[in-house]
């Protein structure tokens, strides 16, 4: 298992640094850059804008500033500064890596208290009112798109009155609130990007235990079980639901991909303050290390989800370990 976790770690420095030299030359093709509105303005001198273009390193062909930039993160782990806000950018990005990751985290945890009970009870009532009900429900999950979901949550928000409209807390009375105050605020303005975010997930959390529950419980040994008079409450959580369960594992790490993926658009119209507001807002101010620094998080995220997955389906697979040492 060490074997394995550390070679796939090895991938992932492979991974990061092909994602980086990619999304550097991507950026950089982009016309103009960081100081094209200053060059607009008449008032500023073209001497600062040269000093500017000189300090920034924007006066040098991409492939010098992209392995400048490499050199400064092997040798002294930095990852440069922001040009919009001076700071070095692991500094703005703190605070917004947890936010999305605790916005990931909730809509997981939504997803799989919602969807694995849901699917295993239209796999155990298939054809029943209930498997239709589901159906129909998982299709409409994953027909809308996050942002219409997201706008129809908003809309919702501002005529009821119930929830939040955006933002992370209150801003005008969070200083004056209790511990058990600010953490209530915080969830009351979670509860609809959760939503928004963890619907299209639960939908397809859903229909995949369904369906792989209704594989597992026309298998030979599971006939064989019920034969042998084994009692279907057993049959179901003990035998069946174990085994259907493994491949949604490996869901864990593709379903990441696609929380981080959907979070940009739902945190630009819920204005959440999260990672992907903050890389679209640097890509548009063509803030390069800021959206370097931005992609790198995201996919580090992504590995380790990816790397977690595997962990827990070898934990609950037996077999899986079995295979893992004989390849060590």
């Amino acid at each position: 298992m060490h074997y394995f976790i550390l070679r796939r770690l090895s991938h992932g420095l492979l991974i990061l640094l092909g994602v980086s030299f990619l999304t550097f030359f991507i950026i950089n093709q982009a016309p103009g850059d960081y100081l094209d509105r200053y060059r607009l303005d008449p008032q500023i001198p073209k001497h600062w804008i040269e000093e500017e273009e000189e300090r920034l390193g924007l006066d040098k062909p991409w492939i010098v500033t992209y392995f400048l930039w490499l050199k400064g993160i092997v040798t002294h782990l930095n990852f440069g500064k922001s040009f919009q806000y001076k700071e070095p950018v692991f500094e703005i990005l703190k605070g917004r890596v947890l936010n999305t990751l605790l916005l990931s985290f909730c809509s997981i945890v939504f997803a799989w208290v919602v969807a694995i009970p849901l699917g295993i009870m239209a796999g155990h009532l298939q054809y029943s009112w209930f498997d239709k009900g589901s159906s129909v429900v998982a299709f409409v999950g994953l027909s809308i798109p996050n942002v219409f979901l997201a706008l129809l949550a908003i809309y919702f928000a501002a005529q009821t009155g119930w929830f939040p409209t955006g933002e992370m807390r209150d801003n005008v009375h969070w200083d004056g609130f209790t511990r058990w105050q600010k953490f209530l605020d915080v969830a009351h303005h979670l509860v609809l990007p959760t939503l928004v975010l963890g619907t299209a997930m639960t939908a397809e959390l859903m229909r995949q235990m369904r369906g792989q529950l209704l594989d597992v419980l026309r298998a030979d040994y599971i006939r064989t079980a019920r034969a042998k008079g084994v009692s279907e409450r057993a049959l179901l959580f003990k035998h069946a639901v174990r085994n259907a369960i493994n491949p949604l594992i490996t869901l864990f790490g593709f379903s990441l991909a696609s929380l981080l993926s959907g979070s940009v658009l739902v945190e630009q119209v819920t204005s959440y303050p999260g990672l992907g507001r903050l890389t679209v807002r640097a890509l548009f101010d063509q803030d390069i290390y800021l959206v370097m620094a931005s992609v790198l998080v995201a996919t580090t995220m992504l590995i380790l989800g990816n790397l977690m997955a595997d962990i827990l389906l070898a934990w609950s697979d037996p077999r899986i370990k079995i295979e893992d040492s004989l390849t060590e």
